[in-house]
């Protein structure tokens, strides 16, 4: 029989939004939580020992919206799925980020898919969702779809879900419905194609809010911003005015309207299957998802990024406690705001915090740049927006709730729990020293456990 482990000398924070340990202590017996306790502990010769002193030990991070760590279709565009390396990288980035559990919301992969044939293997526990409704597969059709077979677009959400999808969603897309991966992808690569030019994604934003709108109907268009813009990127003597606006209309609107109705047909399966649907919320989606709440009020919906930069900040706590009001629950993106701020910044972030308005933390995906979630909790107890015991329950026992299809036997560290922790620094929560996943130590001093060499990957 293999010794028990025993975490102790560690300021122990549980998830449950309240306690602290301070010290504390951890057992654990093959996968499960066996015991958790204020004070040291001490071991037998049989126990293996991390000693947790200067350190802070907690339920290992759950993430619920995260984008290209499996082998299908990516994004909810339906793109092609990522490389290898690259999938390795981001599962890698996540797991020494804290991250034991992770839910891979592209919506349109397959669960056969979350590995490959014969596997590769990596300690987190990844699933995915499903999004697999007409309007949501026309609508990836229509940006792109490059990356969809036949197995994918004739997928039924049912079979999914009974393959082990764990949830519903991603509903909507910064590709589908004109966000962020507009702003990295779609309209540099046409303006690229037009011009050959690169086009920085702060401008592909500027460029296309002042021709659609921030909602993208149109209102607030400020058109005569367009030659000034031009000419800041760079692009004033290669395209006309006129001809930027026809290149970004018809760049981001064909999906948006099949995206929209992709929403309702996620909302209604919400509730036909009682499973909880990520939904795409940003200022284009708001009033929508304002709607679907109240049309159907069984339905478990999660408002995912609700900091996204699309709105201004009073919009954005406005919009967060109207949903919350409805039922949704209001989840956050660290997306790459808390300290790579190359398109983002913090600011929607902090104020749905300190308004009291969060219900769960996640990365999203920001074009391969998210920050982790443990920097999002290091700047909400750094700043005392939150107690430590509320921040880490954000991205543990909280998530846990909200999907119990996903993550209901962990999250917290109580007895009878899956044995996924983290142990970071006391001072800085972003740096994570030890990994246990299922009771295993799978990060060790900040080293993966049985890391393949770069010739395997």
């Amino acid at each position: 029989m293999n010794p028990d482990t025993l975490i102790t000398n560690g300021r122990v924070v549980p998830g449950d939004g309240a306690t602290v340990l301070d010290p504390g202590s951890v057992r654990i017996r093959g996968d499960q939580i066996i015991e958790v306790r204020e004070g040291r502990t001490e071991s037998t010769a049989e126990t293996f020992v991390i000693d947790a002193a200067r350190h802070t030990v907690i339920p290992g991070i759950i993430n619920a919206h995260v984008h290209g760590c499996v082998f299908g279709p990516s994004m909810p565009s339906g793109s092609p799925p990522f490389t290898a390396n690259d999938i390795e990288y981001f599962r890698n980035r996540h797991l020494v980020s804290g991250t034991t559990t992770l839910l891979n919301v592209c919506g349109l992969a397959l669960p056969a898919e979350i590995d490959r044939d014969p596997p590769v293997g990596h300690p987190l526990d990844i699933h995915v969702t499903t999004a697999h409704t007409p309007s949501n597969i026309q609508a990836a059709l229509a940006i792109d779809g490059k990356g969809l077979r036949q197995k994918h677009r004739s997928a039924a959400m049912e079979t999914m879900i009974d393959r082990g999808a764990k949830a519903l969603g991603e509903a909507g897309g910064g590709q589908t419905l004109g966000g962020g991966a507009q702003d990295y992808r779609f309209i540099p690569e046409a303006v690229f194609a037009a011009t050959g030019i690169n086009l920085p994604p702060q401008y592909a934003r500027a460029l296309k809010e002042a021709i659609l709108g921030r909602s993208l109907t149109g209102e607030g268009a400020r058109p005569d911003d367009i030659p000034a813009l031009l000419a800041d990127c760079g692009l004033a003597a290669s395209i006309r005015p006129e001809e930027i606006m026809h290149l970004i209309e018809r760049t981001v609107m064909p999906p948006v309207k099949l995206s929209l109705q992709g929403l309702e047909e996620i909302a209604a399966a919400c509730e036909r299957y009682d499973m909880p649907g990520i939904f795409h919320h940003a200022l284009p989606t708001a009033q929508t998802l304002m709607r679907l709440a109240e049309t159907y009020p069984r339905a478990r919906m999660v408002a995912a990024h609700a900091n996204h930069p699309s709105f201004e900040p009073e919009e954005c706590a406005t919009y967060a406690r109207q949903l919350r009001e409805r039922g949704a629950v209001i989840d956050v993106s660290t997306l790459d705001c808390i300290s790579t701020r190359w398109r983002n910044n913090p600011t929607n972030f902090d104020r749905l915090i300190e308004e009291g308005l969060v219900d769960t933390l996640s990365t999203d995906f920001a074009g391969g740049d998210w920050d982790s979630i443990l920097d999002g909790i290091q700047r909400i107890v750094k700043r005392r927006m939150l107690a430590l015991p509320q921040a880490i329950a954000l991205a543990t026992g909280n998530v846990a709730r909200v999907f119990p299809e996903l993550a209901g036997d962990r999250g917290r560290l109580e007895n009878g729990k899956r044995a996924d922790l983290a142990i970071v620094e006391n001072h800085n929560l972003a740096r994570v020293r030890h990994v246990l996943i299922r009771g295993r130590v799978v990060m060790f001093n900040g080293a993966r456990i049985g890391s393949p060499h770069l010739s395997d990957c």
